[in-house]
């Protein structure tokens, strides 16, 4: 942990935030929108893509046990979650961190570091994140029924919210 990663965890300490966890619901919201794949293919932009939304090192020809997908699976989440605590300055509900799990995993933490959706969300301003969660709904440029309503499912995730009938 390098000095400006301690400062922040320190930071957080005394703001009474603790490290969270992807709770059953938002691990259900991932895997409904991510689907599982034991072999390799090519998502809506063309990155080789495997199990559930993998992308590091896959290639095409690539297969995997529905086992390694699981396994895959909850070690990203430790990396996802972890970019939550980072860079998420105020107090989250459970169901607000579980959408924004999803969110960062669906679309990468440069995504979320460089997102006026974060800056809503640490200017404390929650009752408006769910409209910056929904503007997320694009890949290659072109808006997709499948990030809409993925998108939509997050948003009612994070209100606390019945999110399954989207």
């Amino acid at each position: 942990m390098d000095k400006k990663e301690s400062k922040e965890k320190e930071s957080k300490e005394k703001k009474g935030k603790k490290e969270m966890k992807i709770s059953h619901e938002g691990l259900s919201l991932i895997k409904k929108f991510e689907g599982c794949k034991l072999e390799a293919y090519q998502d809506a932009v063309g990155i080789w893509t495997i199990a559930y939304g993998r992308i590091k090192e896959v290639k095409e020809g690539h297969t995997c046990t529905q086992e390694q997908a699981e396994a895959w699976l909850d070690e990203e989440l430790h990396e996802y979650q972890s970019y939550i605590d980072d860079m998420v300055e105020v107090s989250l509900l459970q169901n607000q961190f579980d959408a924004l799990v999803s969110w960062v995993y669906n679309l990468g933490p440069s995504n979320l570091k460089s997102s006026t959706l974060l800056k809503v969300l640490n200017s404390g301003e929650y009752k408006n994140v769910p409209e910056q969660i929904k503007r997320w709904n694009k890949a290659g440029g072109n808006v997709l029924e499948g990030l809409t309503r993925r998108r939509e499912a997050e948003a009612f995730l994070f209100e606390g919210k019945e999110w399954k009938q989207v």
